[in-house]
């Protein structure tokens, strides 16, 4: 079962920016209200999508450097990555449909 990935400073660029398949963050912080919305639609969408887009989760509260470096500055934030590139970003609660369009897009776009 696909589960979302805590990543750090250390394991980022290993985990995110190597991948061959897309992968979104989600950057949040245990005491964020809209993030504790989004972490279960994030849970949903690691299982659907399970073997062609990974997931991974940034707390900004342990991972400043990391937040700067991507210019987080309101959360929760879902940066979807390709190919070592942020390609696309949402600021905020989504519904599910949105996200999936998202992804769905970045499967298909060479």
């Amino acid at each position: 079962m696909a589960k979302p990935v805590d990543v750090n400073e250390t394991s980022f660029d290993k985990v995110v920016l190597q991948a061959k398949e897309p992968v979104l963050v989600d950057f949040w912080a245990p005491w964020c209200g809209p993030c504790k919305m989004v972490g279960p639609l994030v849970e949903e969408l690691a299982k659907e999508y399970s073997g062609r887009v990974s997931f991974v989760k940034v707390n900004v509260d342990e991972n400043q450097p990391l937040s700067s470096r991507y210019s987080i500055r309101g959360i929760p934030t879902l940066l979807l990555f390709k190919q070592g590139k942020p390609m696309q970003q949402v600021v905020g609660f989504r519904p599910k449909a949105e996200l999936q369009k998202m992804l769905d897009e970045s499967l298909t776009k060479g």
